[in-house]
């Protein structure tokens, strides 16, 4: 990788958006959604996948609307043959699925999760703060409300896309299956 200045070269540029173009033409062509793409040090590409909800996939027991091994096989497989094809190059390639705690990256995102429970970060402070926490709220406009949770509970943050640093799902982990029942009296 050459620096110059503190820059890189216009070529890396082009060659990652050669590559993320790649990768998410391969992704969303077996039906998934490109959640990222990262290039990590000692040339490891790593893949976030996730399904899409109304399309079919190869069930795995219980699998559902979750990211399995196999997606992620079926992905990667796909990828090794695309990329080598695209003349694109990478050491190791990783795919996984993108979390519980799912970033939401763009519009199609915030979309799909209107309704769910999100943490978003903004750019610039607001009222002393940059992490808020709510419930992901659509607007017939193009900006998007949080309905706050704790002690803001009843008010609401406004805000457009351009002005997040980060956004992601609150992980919802439901432990019912583990619970322990209490003995019958008897």
């Amino acid at each position: 990788e050459c620096r110059v200045g503190g820059f890189l070269p216009a070529h890396f540029f082009w060659s990652f958006m050669n590559l993320q173009e790649s990768i998410e033409r391969t992704v969303t062509g077996l039906g998934y959604d490109l959640v990222d793409v990262e290039r990590s040090a000692r040339g490891l590409l790593r893949v976030s996948i996730d399904r899409v909800p109304g399309h079919a996939y190869a069930e795995a027991l219980g699998a559902g609307e979750f990211v399995t091994i196999d997606d992620c096989e079926t992905v990667s497989r796909q990828l090794q043959y695309s990329l080598e094809v695209d003349g694109l190059a990478y050491e190791r390639l990783e795919v996984s699925s993108p979390g519980l705690d799912r970033p939401l990256k763009r519009p199609a995102d915030f979309e799909r999760f209107s309704g769910q429970a999100v943490d978003v970060t903004l750019k610039l402070a607001f009222q002393g703060r940059k992490h808020w926490k709510g419930t992901l709220v659509a607007t017939p406009t193009a900006a998007w409300k949080l309905a706050l949770d704790g002690e803001m509970a009843g008010q609401e943050l406004t805000f457009n896309l351009d002005e997040v640093r980060e956004a992601r799902l609150v992980p919802v982990i439901d432990f019912k299956g583990r619970r322990k029942t209490a003995p019958a009296k008897g």
